[in-house]
């Protein structure tokens, strides 16, 4: 159906870089101004790309892979696109454990992040925002952070020291790979039925979210200093590189995604519109 390949396309599109990366490369390079080099990228090189990777799959209606038999010079970028994926698909789903680790341990009637009271916690640097302004915040760490730190992570002291398995954080990934091997269990037909979740949820979730940020207390002025323009980073090579890089990544481009989900178009689909 329609309807699920372009959900399938925009689950595939909406993931964390647009959450996380693009605030933060926004802010890095010149605030609103940075919106400039993005529009454009989106338009001279999103796009095009984005079209091109629909096109050529609808068209031979083969994956990433074999679809490069046209040309056997160039089977090579099938391949590395595939493997693109497989790296991309790896640490995603380990921030997906993450996530799923701190869902179930919010279900705890005292948050074990907001507190210094716990056998993770260092009761010499341990400090919560607004309990003492005497304090010297350079030389403190909130509680989340060592949570995250010393109980999640359970962080060795270094890469000479491996430590061993992070028991909790294994079985949520562990739980995260048997999420993705449902979704894809029947191939596209169940990854088309799940679209209509993982396309409408983000949303859903972003919009929550939007809503609590600008409820905060100073959220005008963050909102401020973080889209004030400086127009001078424009002339920064870096800025362009930065805002094309948001773009492949935030299309999900060049990872054969896109082919191998239009490949399953029929030949005569207008995928352009």
């Amino acid at each position: 159906m329609k309807i699920e390949f372009l959900l399938s396309c925009i689950a595939f599109a909406v993931g964390l870089g647009n959450v996380w990366r693009f605030p933060y490369l926004c802010y890095k390079n010149g605030g609103g101004a940075f919106l400039i080099p993005y529009v454009i990228m989106l338009i001279c090189l999103g796009y095009p790309i984005f079209f091109l990777e629909f096109a050529f799959g609808q068209f031979a209606s083969l994956g990433p892979i074999s679809i490069w038999s046209i040309s056997p010079l160039f089977k090579g970028v099938g391949y590395a696109m595939t493997i693109v994926s497989w790296y991309i698909s790896l640490y995603y789903n380990v921030i997906i454990a993450t996530a799923l680790f701190y869902l179930f341990a919010s279900f705890n009637s005292r948050l074990p992040w907001s507190t210094c009271d716990n056998w993770w916690n260092n009761g010499s640097t341990c400090y919560i925002i607004g309990t003492n302004s005497s304090i010297s915040i350079n030389k403190t760490t909130s509680p989340a952070v060592e949570y995250y730190n010393n109980y999640v992570l359970q962080k060795s002291s270094g890469f000479d020291d491996f430590g061993t398995p992070v028991w909790h954080m294994t079985l949520c990934l562990l739980l995260a790979w048997i999420i993705v091997v449902l979704s894809l269990i029947k191939g596209i037909q169940s990854l088309g039925k799940i679209s209509y979740f993982t396309a409408i949820f983000p949303y859903i979730m972003l919009t929550i979210l939007l809503v609590r940020a600008a409820t905060l207390e100073g959220a005008l002025d963050g909102i401020i200093y973080y889209l004030k323009p400086d127009f001078s980073r424009l002339s920064d090579p870096t800025v362009w590189t930065d805002a094309a890089t948001q773009i492949i990544f935030s299309l999900s481009c060049c990872n054969g995604g896109l082919i191998a989900m239009s490949s399953y178009n029929k030949f005569k689909n207008n995928c352009y519109r």
